[in-house]
């Protein structure tokens, strides 16, 4: 029973009492009948104006209470003159007013916290009470290599390759390194929030990868400016020595002097083999910035299958070609480009050579296949049939220096990187299941 509704009875109750009395005041005294009337008459008339001050407080707080249920915060009271409703009415006003503040500054920041998650460079994760990704902010789907759509409701112990095992095993303040394809590094953190009263996580993806390549091409641009110093001040002076004892030919016997010259000539030789080794590992870090024009792509790509053409007769490898009609136009560098894609072709080609030498019994030769697409973010991928990569080789590929080949000098593919991360271009060196390799480049940004 409400309080307002006892109030009615009790009130009821007690009138009716009072006009019982009146009733029998009626015929025994007229004159109490009539003072007992009027006090009757006065009584309702305070009751009503109890009634309603009482009661409409009541009503405020029940009609306040509704609207801030209903999160409408722009209702407000109009004083009335009483200076009990006014203080309530005060009361009221100031914390509607607090409540719409709050909400609005709520309403700012969470817009905000939306808006820096989304312009992130570091891809942002968002895990629901099940531990399943709730958000994904667009730096995570272009990291992940999936849409946003496609990421939700999923497990990060579920996300293809090598994201699967690492965001799987992730602990919270236990961040741990992605290696993609060996090139791309990526440092992943997880870290937890309280949402509801309940307990969520958040996964946080941050490139390391060119980062990482200027450490490294600083601490071996000091380890190669210090050999080429020491090496050329050395052998500077020993091919001198060597052109000086050219001196002293004809004084040997005449039976003597043709080894004697062979050996000078030999060590001279070998002073400028060296010599120019080492500016080839110099090339690593004078690298100049990559002078952009439009590039038909296509023409890069024919340029190398004709330099590669004697070598590929001679080892019996066809090049097969799919690609896109017409021209595929690139802002490139023509010269940096072509080397890279050279060097890759040479690679795919030794790994065609490679795999006749380690299958006794394997018909010579194989196949390297190009193809490219086109769209907002054109594709090149050159594929072969060679000797598979191994998981364990495949994480180093890139490292400079590290070579399978047995008189390899571990540069190429470091050339390789170093060109395409200065193109800001994407790419990817794998084998597949059917064991196929290729070398997948590719635009990080839509073509316009």
């Amino acid at each position: 029973m409400s309080l307002r509704y006892k109030f009615v009875v009790a009130v009821t109750l007690l009138h009716g009492v009072f006009i019982a009395v009146a009733f029998t005041l009626r015929t025994t005294n007229p004159v109490l009948f009539v003072v007992s009337e009027g006090v009757l008459l006065l009584s309702a008339i305070l009751t009503y104006h109890l009634y309603r001050g009482f009661v409409r407080p009541f009503q405020l707080i029940a009609a306040g209470t509704e609207a801030i249920e209903a999160q409408d915060f722009a209702l407000k009271f109009v004083p009335v003159g009483q200076r009990e409703m006014y203080q309530l009415i005060g009361v009221y006003n100031t914390m509607i007013d607090r409540l719409r503040q709050e909400r609005v500054q709520q309403h700012e920041k969470s817009f905000l916290q939306q808006q820096l998650v989304d312009a992130s460079p570091a891809g942002i994760l968002l895990l629901d009470f099940d531990g399943r990704i709730a958000e994904a902010n667009p730096a995570a789907a272009s990291v992940l290599a999936l849409p946003a759509s496609a990421l939700l409701g999923l497990h990060p112990a579920e996300l293809p390759g090598e994201w699967g095992a690492a965001l799987g095993a992730l602990s919270p303040g236990e961040p741990t390194t992605v290696r993609l394809s060996g090139v791309q590094v990526y440092r992943a953190h997880r870290a937890g929030f309280v949402d509801r009263g309940f307990s969520r996580a958040f996964i946080v993806l941050e490139e390391l990868t060119r980062d990482l390549i200027r450490q490294e091409k600083y601490a071996y641009e000091k380890l190669i400016r210090m050999m080429s110093h020491e090496i050329n001040n050395s052998i500077g002076a020993v091919n001198s020595l060597l052109q000086s004892f050219h001196y002293f030919a004809p004084h040997l016997p005449p039976t003597d002097r043709p080894d004697f010259t062979d050996a000078l000539d030999v060590a001279h030789t070998r002073n400028t083999h060296l010599v120019n080794f080492i500016g080839t590992f110099a090339t690593l870090v004078r690298l100049p910035p990559p002078e952009r024009r439009p590039v038909d792509v296509h023409e890069l790509l024919r340029a190398t299958a004709r330099l590669l053409s004697v070598p590929s007769q001679h080892a019996h490898v066809r090049w097969e070609w799919d690609v896109v009609p017409g021209a595929l136009w690139l802002s490139v560098d023509a010269v940096q480009l072509e080397q890279a894609l050279l060097n890759i072709a040479k690679n795919a080609l030794e790994a065609i050579k490679a795999r006749a030498g380690e299958q006794p019994g394997a018909a010579p030769g194989g196949t390297i296949t190009v193809r490219t697409s086109g769209g907002r973010r054109p594709e090149i991928r050159i594929e072969n049939d060679g000797v598979p990569i191994p998981a364990a080789v495949r994480q180093r590929l890139f490292t400079p220096f590290f070579s399978t080949k047995r008189d390899g000098q571990g540069i190429g593919l470091t050339l390789v990187r170093d060109i395409l991360l200065a193109h800001e271009l994407c790419f990817q060196l794998e084998t597949g299941p059917d064991g196929t390799t290729a070398f997948t480049i590719w635009t990080e940004a839509e073509r316009t």
